[in-house]
């Protein structure tokens, strides 16, 4: 007999009192998923995530976007594309709003939007009155 039929025929354990057979849940437990490296995902996913640089104005575009800020009046409605910095990351995307144009800051050279949302005038790549 080689040392393979000697453990063939062995009877089965049955599990006992003092020895309960493990549920199903546990059983499965002990084959989940372990997460050696946490937050690894997630930094992958901020490595990968892209920017854009930001766009500068020559002085003819300066000039066209400061005489569309200077004929903007309080409640009108208006396109804007502006570019906001990344917190994380060099560069940051543009982002393109429909909205109400309530003011002008003059101090903090911003326009103030109908939701309070507040845009630098040097961060605005374009800006069109909607009818």
């Amino acid at each position: 007999m080689n040392s393979y039929e000697e453990i063939l025929f062995i009877p089965k354990f049955e599990p006992n009192i003092k020895h309960p057979r493990m549920s199903i849940y546990n059983r499965s437990a002990q084959f989940a998923p372990f997460a050696a490296l946490t937050g690894f995902e997630e930094e992958i996913n901020e490595v990968s995530r892209t920017t854009t640089n930001k766009i500068e104005l020559d002085e003819d575009q300066k000039e066209i976007l400061n005489a569309k800020i200077n004929n903007l009046k309080c409640n009108e409605r208006v396109h804007i594309k502006y570019f906001i910095k990344d917190k994380y990351k060099t560069g940051g995307k543009y982002i393109e709003r429909n909205i109400i144009f309530k003011r002008i800051n003059i101090i903090r050279k911003s326009l103030i939007l109908d939701d309070k949302t507040e845009i630098l005038i040097c961060n605005i790549l374009d800006l069109n009155k909607l009818e």
